[in-house]
């Protein structure tokens, strides 16, 4: 699958399934602009791409913030020309329930793993349109499709991503513009990392979440940015408003719940 003279926008795609899928794209041809508030991180996948012999550019931005959004959408077609694939992967966890959720934390993370999926999505449509239809990747959770206790507003803003992807698939099909979701497992990620180490044993964190999916281990950031790569390609041409589990099995079974999910 090969991405030669397309451009891309992956937000959060300085770290994590996100930084897999910014370097995958790149090695495949695109060129790639990362959006991050991690500017090191950033910088640091930029320069790796470049390494490579790959493209990128990294935008600095908070993707809850719509007009940033706007301005880094507009810089990124400016120096790439066009837009061809929006990868949707900025996004955060925080734990708590109906009750014990605070009003700023709820709107922490539906702000970033929401709103700001919305952000990116209206900033790009225009350019995607420009340049004659394009596919909308979304990152979203297997906590979109079933939950664990204690993640609220996590579990919430990854159900919302399905409607978006959902509603975009419908009202721009007719465009050629194609949008799915992905709902992961648990991944190697540094946003697992941060949840391991809330707990006083972190290592029993991680063999927990190995145990509970049938493969008895959690993804690689890799394994979750081919299907990204995927349906982001025309090799996908017929998929669109899909919801796809790459979670190693997990949902198939009944029972089991490791410490911590992400």
């Amino acid at each position: 699958m090969r991405f030669d003279g397309k451009a891309v926008i992956v937000t959060g795609g300085a770290l994590g399934i996100g930084g897999a899928a910014s370097e995958l794209l790149a090695e495949r041809g695109a060129s790639v602009a990362i959006f991050d508030w991690n500017d090191e991180a950033g910088n640091a996948t930029c320069d790796k791409i470049a390494k490579d012999g790959g493209t990128a550019i990294f935008e600095k931005v908070n993707v809850a913030d719509h007009e940033a959004v706007e301005r880094a959408v507009t810089s990124a077609v400016s120096k790439f020309g066009r837009l061809d694939s929006l990868v949707v992967s900025a996004g955060i966890q925080r734990y708590g329930t109906a009750v014990t959720t605070p009003d700023d934390q709820w709107d922490e993370v539906l702000d970033i793993n929401l709103r700001g999926a919305w952000n990116a999505a209206r900033a790009a449509i225009p350019k995607l349109l420009a340049s004659g239809g394009g596919t909308i990747v979304n990152v979203s959770s297997v906590q979109a499709l079933a939950s664990q206790q204690n993640v609220l507003a996590y579990t919430v803003s990854k159900h919302g991503l399905i409607g978006l992807t959902r509603s975009i698939a419908m009202d721009y099909a007719k465009q050629n513009i194609r949008a799915n979701a992905i709902c992961p497992g648990t991944v190697d990620t540094p946003m697992l990392e941060w949840a391991a180490s809330l707990d006083p044993d972190p290592e029993s964190v991680y063999e927990a979440c190995r145990q509970m999916h049938p493969l008895g281990r959690i993804a690689e950031p890799r394994e979750i940015a081919e299907v990204v790569a995927f349906l982001a390609h025309t090799s996908s041409s017929f998929v669109t408003g899909a919801v796809w589990p790459v979670d190693g099995g997990l949902l198939t079974q009944i029972g089991g719940s490791p410490k911590t999910l992400n």
